[in-house]
């Protein structure tokens, strides 16, 4: 299913259509602030391990990161947080950033990565905020690449649909994507650490 959902007022019904699918182990592609992305509900092992399948990546091995809705959900899913971090966080979310941080055990096995890390990201988008906030918590996330040399991200959602209609259950057209991933900080160490530059540019 291709589905319009426009970022600046989403439809209710088009959100509880989408919850719906994720709640029954479904999977979806839907915009961000960055590129597109493709998740599930964290808690559905059997969707995490079909991303995964569809990435070509074993799932514990992935390092997948997911979407919170806002600050108040990390203290449910990373560990106690020092205050220079959440002051960055708080400073520069929402934002194209993911922010790695310790797990809490309330994160799912096949989301951490060996290191009992997790990233974190809520997107300047209201698209999967609101999807997030409906469905009560996190969705993860993974960005959509292309077979394409050169442009390394798909950004017309309808390109996409047409590359992924048979492998997903809904994607969420919400105008065109950007082509540049976000900007990965790891927070877990003595200083917060810019391992991947991205869109963003930390404030």
């Amino acid at each position: 299913m291709l589905l319009k959902v426009y970022p600046e007022n989403p439809n209710p019904r088009h959100i509880h259509t989408v919850v719906e699918c994720l709640m029954d182990g479904g999977i979806i592609i839907y915009p961000t602030d960055t590129v597109y992305g493709l998740g599930c509900d964290i808690f559905k092992s059997k969707a995490v391990e079909r991303i995964a399948l569809i990435k070509g990546i074993k799932a514990e091995k992935s390092n997948f990161s997911f979407i919170c809705d806002d600050l108040s959900q990390l203290s449910d899913y990373s560990k106690p947080i020092p205050n220079e971090v959440f002051r960055l966080m708080r400073k520069n979310l929402p934002g194209p950033f993911t922010f790695i941080l310790n797990a809490s055990n309330n994160v799912p096995k096949l989301i951490q990565s060996k290191k009992k890390t997790v990233g974190i990201r809520i997107p300047d988008n209201n698209i999967p905020r609101v999807i997030v906030k409906e469905l009560g918590h996190p969705i993860m996330s993974t960005s959509i690449h292309d077979d394409d040399e050169i442009i390394e991200y798909t950004t017309d959602p309808e390109l996409i649909y047409e590359k992924y209609s048979n492998l997903v259950d809904i994607v969420i057209d919400g105008g065109y994507g950007d082509n540049e991933p976000s900007t990965v900080i790891d927070c877990t160490g003595p200083e917060p650490l810019i391992i991947r530059e991205g869109k963003g540019i930390l404030i």
